[in-house]
């Protein structure tokens, strides 16, 4: 054997019991499980939990992972797989029209990727992109990646709030057949951003049609979070079983004050639909604030025509006081329906540093929040502090649940989440509160995310699976990140391993980079 981790406690990613055991690993796949002898190396894992490498089902690393090879904002929280193309834009497929209009589109999520050379115009390349890496030995850890209805429809019909006509249609459906055969694990929609925004209930039913063909899944961030938001659940619903396809529902949650305690309102319709035969699974993350762009709070109306048009409206007076009224007074639908509360969108990060003075601020009104748009071109990223803690645990300890750090990587003051879902988790929710069993949780952020990732060989602690694996300490795991630190390291994590290499030892960052692209294993249609 290669290696042999001594004496865990192993907690296996299924849910059931955890035991005692070593484990072996040889070429980078669990060889035996039991008590073993030999290996070539061994580790004293006693006292340690040995679990397998946690499943990041939200994460905005689409170009991190290509401008950092190190990227222990993930690797140390034991995460050795994180899913991209995430809310519908991201940068597979486009052309050289569409690439412009997203990296602008995105800045605020990923950077302007000045720093990242676009070699890439398709899914499989940008998925052979990953598995180069730097210098030809990949990336940090393994990433799988989702069409993004926004960028297809970007591409296809373009910016404008209009219906596609067929010939359209037609062409987006095959865009998303290409990259679910090129071994994207299913399509993302960002429904409250534009252009995905625009597209109807029967035109992401058809595509959600070809989605199911190819055993993939759908991965909508939903048309709301706050008013109306369990209609916007309930279509997600209806239209994924209209369609026979796989959902899964992106940071699940029920936030702004006319939805606080009213989690269990969403458990109940999807209990219903999953009872009804229904293929459904949700990710969160456990935290209350939100993180997103200052420009996805406009009304839909005024992000019309991709980022210049925005720019334009912005500038003038007359349209810059409608898109006021519609944010202040009526609700915009970038803003969930409900008319925003300044005082609790807090800036996180900027791209001109002329406007650095604002990131940890709160936003005092609408005059400072036009003059951020327009000065650094729509690229700041804020935290929306519009969460319940009741609803978060409740959703958390749903049967369908899995875990996602929806973690923005840029700006100066990024949401915590980024470098603390998963060890938060355990260390908070797990040991502190009691929330969650530590087998339970495990199975929420391993297992359960494979199986609906259809990865046979991975998420479970079992011979012949492959050896991605995380040791932590149960008494002492926790998010070294705050509100106030946020991309302070977790601790209680001493050992990462990825394809049975150590990525993470002794609690730091080793040079080894065994990250690969993690394919659909089924390419073609049923």
């Amino acid at each position: 054997m290669d290696l042999v981790l001594r004496g865990a406690r192993v907690v296996d990613g299924t849910g059931g019991p955890s035991y005692t055991a070593d484990v072996a690993v040889h070429e980078g796949r669990i060889a035996a499980v039991g008590r073993l002898s030999g290996g070539r190396e061994t580790v004293d894992a006693h006292g340690l939990v040995l679990a397998p490498g946690f499943v990041d089902m939200h994460a905005h690393s689409d170009l991190a992972l290509l401008r950092d090879p190190d990227h222990s904002a993930k690797a140390a929280q034991g995460v050795t797989l994180e899913v991209l193309g995430q809310d519908g834009l991201s940068y597979a497929p486009v052309d050289d029209r569409t690439l412009g209009a997203v990296r602008a589109a995105i800045a605020g999520w990923n950077g302007s990727g000045d720093d990242v050379d676009f070699d890439w115009r398709t899914v499989g390349e940008y998925l052979d992109r990953l598995d180069r890496g730097f210098g030809g030995e990949g990336v940090a850890v393994n990433a799988a990646y989702l069409v993004p209805q926004g960028t297809v429809r970007a591409h296809v019909v373009g910016w404008d709030d209009r219906p596609a006509t067929a010939a359209e249609l037609d062409r987006m459906r095959a865009l998303v057949a290409d990259g679910l055969a090129q071994g994207a694990v299913g399509m993302s929609s960002g429904l409250t951003y534009t252009p995905g925004m625009y597209a109807s209930g029967s035109e992401l039913t058809e595509l959600c049609r070809v989605v199911a063909r190819y055993g993939g899944y759908y991965c909508p961030h939903h048309r709301s979070y706050g008013r109306g938001a369990l209609a916007a659940y309930t279509e997600m619903v209806d239209l994924t079983r209209e369609a026979g396809c796989a959902l899964h529902l992106a940071h699940a949650t029920m936030n702004f004050g006319e939805n606080r305690g009213r989690a269990g309102e969403l458990l109940t319709l999807l209990d219903a639909a999953l009872d009804a035969g229904a293929d459904i699974t949700l990710d969160s993350y456990p935290y209350t604030p939100g993180c997103t762009t200052l420009v996805a709070l406009l009304p839909s109306w005024a992000n019309a025509g991709g980022p210049e048009a925005v720019l334009a409206r912005l500038r003038d007076d007359d349209q810059a006081a409608r898109i006021r009224h519609a944010l202040e007074n009526e609700g915009a639908d970038g803003c969930h329906g409900v008319p925003v509360d300044w005082s609790t969108i807090e800036v996180s990060g900027v791209a001109d540093p002329v406007y650095a003075a604002h990131v940890g601020t709160r936003l005092d009104g609408w005059d400072t929040a036009r003059r951020l748009l327009i000065g650094d071109r729509l690229a700041p990223t804020v935290l929306q502090h519009v969460g319940h803690e009741e609803n978060v645990r409740t959703i958390m300890r749903h049967r369908a649940h899995t875990g996602g750090s929806d973690g923005i990587l840029q700006g100066a003051k990024p949401h915590p989440r980024a470098y603390g879902t998963f060890p938060h988790y355990l260390g908070h929710y797990v040991r502190e509160l009691g929330l969650l069993s530590l087998e339970e949780c495990v199975a929420h952020l391993s297992g359960r995310p494979a199986a609906r990732l259809r990865l046979p060989d991975r998420g479970l602690v079992r011979v012949g699976h492959r050896a991605d694996l995380v040791l932590f300490d149960p008494d002492t795991v926790a998010a070294g990140s705050t509100y106030e630190r946020p991309r302070a390291l977790p601790t209680g994590i001493p050992h990462v391993l990825i394809g049975g290499r150590f990525v993470m030892r002794d609690g730091r960052r080793t040079q080894v980079l065994a990250g690969r692209s993690v394919r659909r294993t089924e390419r073609g249609p049923r």
